[in-house]
């Protein structure tokens, strides 16, 4: 009887549709391109065939109507980006109609070294960077704020720059490759945790980090969370770096939310602790919007995914923590950004009625690897 109801109350995930396994750049003359096709490593995996990485970090920004955000997030992604190692040549990349490589990486010898907060770990096989803005049915102007942004900065040696969250006045702006940045677009909501995954099936990134639109989390702590991933990964390779608030208990930006706010964060926190396995419950922090994954944890975790609510992080940290995967959790930067689609009361009922079920399901067997 208990399985039957988790059975029928579990989520399953719908099917990406053929509009969703593509995606939009803008190309070297300033146009937007066709809709190009999205290759997924998925699919390749089910084929026989592996996927090598063609990029040396992904960045999947989940968003959902957020051309009021949007924008300043992806000016201090992309200043840190093209200042550090994951340089793409400027003067020969090109972006393809047919879906061909957009951008030409280069290695030009300035890998930092390991060992300094901030910077990344030495040289990899891989070069350049690519940032996937995954619009999760957005109404308002999302993907034109994407492509207008990836146009200007494409363009233009010095592009007008956008404010952020942390840089209310930014006194410079940074040129990107072209085909840096890819749009795709759901054809209808389906929760940050299914725009997340989705994008993640698509990755070409050797690392690959999910950040939120809102740019809350200080994007330059990735170098950070690089350093911790690398530090912790095992003999195949596989790592997690958990962006982590958690140190910021008790600082001014919490104390000053309300009492029901911090209740209902305390109260999840326990509920966490009671319903999932050691290492996960170990986390002080599981919901921070920015975590990194080297390449070979994602056939263990993404393809088991089916939470698309805001719990997906859990069933991630639970899917790692199955396959012996190491989590590590690292201090960020954060800071609240106005503009959150979060309802404190009902979204926290939602998330603790999830939890719930996803425990359940993988308890009893509903949710299996197959």
């Amino acid at each position: 009887m208990i399985y039957v109801f988790v059975f029928v109350v579990a989520p399953t995930p719908r099917p990406p549709r053929p509009s969703e396994k593509t995606y939009v750049a803008i190309l070297p003359d300033g146009s937007v391109s066709p809709k190009q096709h999205l290759p997924c490593w998925i699919d390749h995996r089910r084929a026989g065939r592996q996927q090598e990485a063609e990029v040396f970090v992904s960045v999947v920004v989940p968003a959902y109507n957020e051309e009021k955000r949007l924008g300043g997030m992806l000016e201090e992604a992309v200043d840190y980006l093209q200042q550090h190692s994951w340089d793409m040549d400027k003067g020969s990349t090109t972006a393809t109609a047919q879906g061909g490589k957009e951008a030409q990486r280069t290695s030009k010898g300035r890998r930092q070294q390991n060992g300094r907060a901030g910077n990344l770990p030495p040289p990899s096989a891989t070069e350049g960077w690519e940032i996937l803005i995954v619009s999760d049915g957005s109404t308002d102007k999302t993907i034109e704020t994407a492509l207008s942004f990836a146009r200007s900065h494409q363009l233009f040696l010095h592009p007008t720059p956008i404010p952020g969250p942390r840089t209310p006045h930014p006194d410079h702006s940074t040129q990107i490759p072209p085909g840096a940045i890819r749009v795709i677009s759901l054809e209808e909501n389906r929760g940050k945790g299914g725009a997340v995954v989705h994008g993640m099936r698509h990755v070409r990134g050797e690392y690959v980090i999910f950040a939120d639109a809102d740019g809350a989390s200080k994007f330059s702590d990735l170098g950070r969370l690089m350093e911790e991933c690398r530090r912790v990964e095992d003999s195949q390779g596989r790592g997690v770096a958990v962006g982590s608030r958690a140190h910021l208990v008790g600082s001014e930006a919490v104390v000053k939310r309300s009492f029901l706010r911090n209740f209902l964060m305390h109260s999840f926190h326990l509920l966490l602790r009671i319903l999932t396995p050691t290492a996960t419950a170990a986390i002080k922090d599981t919901q921070c919007g920015f975590k990194l994954f080297s390449r070979p944890c994602l056939p263990h975790i993404i393809p088991f995914m089916h939470s698309e609510g805001w719990i997906f992080d859990v069933e991630m940290l639970m899917l790692a923590e199955s396959a012996g995967i190491p989590v590590t959790e690292v201090p960020v930067g954060w800071k609240e950004v106005g503009g959150s689609k979060l309802n404190v009361i009902w979204d926290s009922l939602g998330m603790a009625w999830g939890l719930a079920v996803l425990r359940a399901a993988w308890a009893f067997g509903v949710y299996r690897r197959a």
